[in-house]
């Protein structure tokens, strides 16, 4: 179930109090919903004379002195990469669009500023409206910028895996926030864009921006990043690197610029796990889940147009974390993971590519969005990003993790009332409780903290059942692993659930113990005092 509550300040005896906004419980949720698939009824065509039925924006210089921040939205710069195409042997350029040096972090600035100018321009926003939003987060806080320097109210609908800095940020430029479950399908009642559109029902004088099916989302960088690109060059593009999300930076710059450079190749990336690409034959794979955040659909959204794609090139989080760091160190870049899954297509993509010709990679977002993430060395090395060295040399790095002390094993069912849970958390003294379903496979984890930010938020009760207050950003790693990584973690992490594979079992991945930070640190320190008592002790 969606996070039934988020928060927005009302003045009571002069004083600000936090109120909740809640998500209305309908007999049919989904009577009403509007699919964000639906065909588009766009009729651009390359080399098309039909008049275009938009307002378009005419690239022009900004002045010296800016009216508000949304005018400083867009004239990112083009900046060479030296030592990455380099030390790879790449001919041709490539170039790296800045996306992330807009103000508020984002391409996604353009269309978040783009559809509220637009929405004005047409009359469907006017003062005391609500603008409210389903996004992975940077368009939330392209719209929460607006919204903010326009005075509008602001709701974002997000889902849980995406970065607690983008919730902060968000919070900061007064938009509320409501979560809903990674796992939920687009078309699901439980999923961003059903709660989207109960709460647009249910609260007066709110509007859905809808990026998945608004003009002004493609339209920002037909109008904007794609003209710019082709001025910046002055037309000599060869190849541009596009990542999917909704589709509409795809679809405005690579219309506008297979108008201006037709011999232009664009190239879409799209990360494992996503449906977005073609031949459909690409998007074939295990992988359920990406770290890579704002890239990637369960469906495809009205505004991506297919045929502006010259080629689709897949990445994962393996080639593209990594890559982004890179980018980071060896190119001054302060960029996000998407970024790296981007460069990596870019630079397979570029290799046919002639001395003087120029490859331009699209770089969407900043590092703030992931200090807590890919930027992070725990972050990495926790989910096999990242090698552990044993800088130190202690001495226990390659014992086992199954040698370690842990916890007996207590977990509760997903189907248990919360309150089961809390007993059992209370009784034996514990902050937090491996969640298995009816057959065994693990669901996630009670998390003390998490439970009571929940309990404390209205957003879960007692009485709910505990797959309401299921928390999934924990750590797992296998019984076999050595304790030099665990302990990597654990110095983030107050806990890791370890795990063994059972291939002849169902399921296959078994929860055998909870290793804690205490029981580590216990197990550091009698390890460090048997080191000195046999005289072996660093006098440091």
């Amino acid at each position: 179930m969606a996070s039934q509550n988020s928060h927005r300040n009302c003045p009571v005896n002069g004083h600000l109090v936090t109120k909740p906004t809640t998500v209305p419980v309908e007999e049919d949720p989904m009577a009403n919903f509007i699919r964000p698939d639906q065909p588009s009824r766009c009729t651009w065509a390359l080399g098309t004379s039909e008049t275009s039925p938009h307002h378009h924006d005419i690239l022009a210089p900004k002045p010296s002195v800016l009216p508000s921040i949304l005018e400083a939205v867009g004239g990112t710069p083009l900046v060479k990469l030296n030592k990455i195409p380099q030390s790879l042997g790449l001919k041709c350029n490539v170039y790296a669009k800045c996306e992330f040096l807009n103000p508020g972090g984002s391409v996604k600035d353009r269309i978040g500023v783009r559809m509220v100018l637009e929405a004005e321009r047409k009359g469907l926003l006017k003062p005391g409206c609500t603008i409210i939003e389903p996004t992975s987060g940077n368009t939330g806080i392209g719209l929460a910028m607006a919204a903010a320097a326009r005075g509008y109210r602001c709701l974002i609908v997000m889902p849980e895996k995406m970065s607690n800095e983008k919730v902060d940020t968000l919070k900061a430029l007064g938009a509320e926030v409501i979560r809903t479950p990674t796992e939920a399908a687009f078309d699901s009642p439980e999923g961003l864009i059903a709660v989207s559109q109960r709460l647009q029902r249910a609260i007066p004088d709110s509007v859905i921006l809808d990026q998945y099916r608004n003009a002004g989302n493609p339209l920002a960088h037909y109008d904007g990043t794609g003209a710019e690109i082709v001025e910046q060059l002055e037309g000599r593009v060869d190849m541009v690197v596009i990542g999917t999300g909704t589709g509409g930076t795809m679809t405005g710059i690579g219309r506008r610029i297979k108008e201006s450079c037709p011999d232009c190749q664009v190239i879409a990336a799209d990360p494992e796990g996503s449906i977005l690409a073609e031949p459909e034959e690409l998007n074939q794979t295990n992988v359920s889940f990406y770290e890579v955040e704002g890239v990637g659909y369960d469906f495809l959204p009205t505004v991506l147009d297919r045929t502006v794609v010259d080629r689709w090139v897949k990445f994962n989080d393996r080639a593209a974390l990594p890559l982004a760091r890179r980018l980071i160190r060896d190119e001054g870049l302060l960029c996000g993971g998407s970024s790296g899954g981007n460069l990596y297509v870019a630079l397979q993509a570029a290799k046919d590519l002639k001395e003087g010709q120029n490859c331009v990679v699209i770089l969407p977002d900043n590092i703030r969005n992931y200090l807590t993430k890919f930027v992070s060395d725990n972050w990495m090395e926790a989910r096999y990003f990242k090698e552990s060295e044993n800088c130190y040399d202690q001495k226990w790095w390659n014992n086992k993790v199954q040698t370690l002390p842990m916890e007996s094993l207590l977990t509760v069912r997903d189907d248990a009332p919360i309150s089961e849970a809390i007993e059992t958390m209370k009784q034996n003294n514990r902050t937090h409780l491996p969640v298995l379903d009816s057959a065994g496979a693990l669901k996630g984890v009670v998390h003390l903290p998490n439970l009571l930010s929940k309990l404390l938020n209205r957003l879960a009760k007692p009485s709910d059942l505990v797959r309401r207050a299921i928390f999934k950003q924990y750590v797992k790693i296998d019984h076999e692993e050595n304790v030099g990584r665990a302990s990597r973690i654990l110095e983030k992490d107050s806990f890791l659930l370890v795990t063994r594979q059972e291939p002849e079992s169902v399921p296959t991945e078994r929860v055998v113990g909870v290793l804690t930070q205490r029981a580590l640190f216990d197990y550091v320190a009698e390890q460090a005092t048997a080191t000195v008592a046999n005289g072996n002790g660093n006098a440091e």
